[in-house]
């Protein structure tokens, strides 16, 4: 009996040491992260709308017709570089041509009386040289002579000015530059005034419209960011201009941007502008790492640890800083993130 109650202790005591749970093992202390450190605070930075501006030129030069009638020819298409009064089309209008002839006919019906009466004053004067004739004979002659050339010079002065009007026929390059459209066909019936080709005049620039409430925040000399993305290798622009005038709610603007070609005129570039500063938080770009398109940072945590947090980051036009939107607060402190391998 004793040794039966001896053995079911001894099982009872395995039992319960079976049962204790094992200690837990000591957890390492954390490792303090190496490397540079950054306490996020608020700081004023540029407020940055985003817009789209134009590729345009200072000026366009409008090539229009001065008469009307057939455009009979059209010498320049899309894309041509022209010159400051090069020909470029020629309207013609049949009705002004017989009214050129007309006019010249008139001129040699013209001079051909002034001859006659040239003749008949020459013929008076010698008449009444030898007293055959009165001088009231000779001054009829004299101002019928002046008569007749009067109105020569009057056919030929208002066959000139048909001539010219013809000639207004031709239509001329207003500016020297590269021709951005020319859609009217040959053969076409153009009015007086009607533009026949556009052509880009000055330097290229980005042509930039604002709601007119923002106005106040455009300045001559202010920089512009210009996505690369629309304009490669362009990055920046600074606004060389703004319109003191407001149409449909709409203030103008021009960027001079380096390295702009003309040949891109019409194209859309999307621009940042800046409206004035608010408080954001900044840090330098070695304290973000991109990884599958998401924005990363090394936040210190209390127990002396860095973990990575997942970060919404916007360049600043400095260019070699960044605004963090979301993922962190002020306060925290960023670790530099490690140099890729």
């Amino acid at each position: 009996m004793r040794r039966a109650s001896l053995i079911a202790a001894i099982g009872l005591a395995a039992l319960v040491t079976a049962c204790e749970e094992p200690a837990a093992p000591e957890r390492p202390a954390a490792v303090a992260p190496q490397g540079e450190r950054l306490t996020l605070k608020l700081e004023p930075v540029a407020d940055l709308k985003p817009a789209a501006a134009v590729v345009t030129t200072r000026d366009m030069g409008e090539a229009r017709a001065r008469i009307g009638g057939t455009l009979a020819d059209l010498r320049v298409r899309e894309g041509d570089v022209v010159r400051k009064g090069q020909v470029i089309a020629t309207v013609r209008d049949q009705r002004l041509v017989l009214e050129a002839r007309a006019y010249d006919a008139q001129v040699a019906a013209a001079e051909a009386e002034a001859v006659r009466a040239e003749a008949d004053l020459a013929r008076v004067r010698t008449l009444h040289d030898k007293g055959f004739y009165a001088t009231a004979r000779l001054e009829q002659a004299q101002a019928a002579a002046d008569a007749a050339r009067a109105q020569a010079d009057a056919a030929r002065a208002q066959s000139a000015a048909s001539a010219e009007y013809v000639d207004q026929g031709v239509i001329l390059a207003p500016a020297s530059g590269r021709v951005l459209r020319a859609d009217v066909p040959a053969g076409s019936v153009v009015s007086p005034g009607q533009v026949v080709a556009t052509i880009t005049a000055g330097e290229p620039l980005l042509r930039l419209t604002l709601p007119d409430g923002q106005a106040a925040a455009l300045s001559v000399g202010d920089s512009v960011q210009i996505d690369t993305k629309d304009l490669p290798g362009a990055g920046r622009g600074v606004i060389a201009q703004v319109y003191p005038a407001v149409e449909a709610g709409q203030v103008t603007a021009d960027i001079n941007t380096p390295g702009l070609r003309a040949d891109l005129v019409g194209r859309r570039v999307g621009v940042r502008v800046s409206l004035g500063e608010r408080q954001g938080l900044t840090a330098p770009r070695r304290f973000v790492a991109t990884r599958y398109g998401l924005d990363f940072v090394r936040v210190l945590a209390a127990d002396g640890a860095a973990h990575e947090v997942a970060v919404q980051v916007v360049p600043l036009p400095s260019g070699d800083a960044v605004e963090i939107l979301s993922g962190v607060k002020a306060g925290d402190v960023l670790v530099a993130m490690e140099p890729a391998r």
